[in-house]
């Protein structure tokens, strides 16, 4: 029997789109979440930073975000969360205030950015800094998965605090996300002040299971 031997590469996320300059990577956590705020990051890392294990957030286990956490706020040359509470949420729309949030994050920026790498495909002009938007750019680019990791974590962690003042709606677990059972809650407990409104928040199905 013969055997081929494999070599396994790890694909290595890019470390900017524009070399020799301050790029900022920006990503959003929470946009298609019932309950909490958006949550939003920039990431400024230096040019020749790399780690195997980072990746677009929702690819990674949370031991592993967990784990990226600390070490990406303490490599990068920059870097700030900020959030846009429900209730604006309802007034301008979720992606209004996901930009908006992403915009408060890069204001909060202690290195003014030359260039800024948005995960998605809609962006607003930040203070006439350049802009590029790339889907599913926290898969291609470090400073963009480093953003989603700092997204993710911190809004994961806002949400566990506010588990903690009502566990009904298992927001320990979902995170707020349309999950059957935050459905069923909201349907048996009723809407809370950090719940969208403008978002649908009961699923027909469910209103036979009272």
């Amino acid at each position: 029997m013969h055997f081929r031997n494999y070599n396994f590469i790890i694909q290595m996320l890019k470390n900017s789109l524009n070399s020799g300059i301050y790029e900022a990577g920006c990503d959003e956590a929470g946009r298609g979440c019932l309950a909490g705020p958006v949550f939003a990051a920039a990431v400024i890392l230096p040019q020749n930073y790399s780690n195997p294990e980072l990746n677009d957030s929702k690819k990674l286990s949370r031991k592993t975000r967990e784990t990226l956490r600390p070490e990406i706020e303490k490599v990068a040359l920059s870097w700030s969360v900020a959030l846009v509470e429900s209730t604006k949420i309802d007034e301008i729309n979720i992606l209004r205030a996901s930009i908006l949030a992403m915009h408060k994050a890069l204001e909060k920026l202690s290195i003014v950015p030359q260039h800024i790498i948005v995960d998605g495909n809609r962006f607003f002009v930040f203070n006439n800094i350049p802009h590029t938007c790339v889907i599913k750019g926290d898969g291609i680019y470090a400073s963009v998965a480093a953003a989603s990791v700092l997204a993710k974590t911190w809004r994961d962690e806002y949400m566990l605090k506010l588990h903690h003042q009502m566990d009904y709606y298992a927001w320990d677990t979902n995170k707020g996300y349309p999950t059957a059972e935050h459905r069923a809650a909201i349907q048996k407990f009723g809407i809370s002040p950090y719940h969208r409104k403008s978002f649908t928040l009961f699923d027909k199905q469910l209103k036979y299971a009272f």
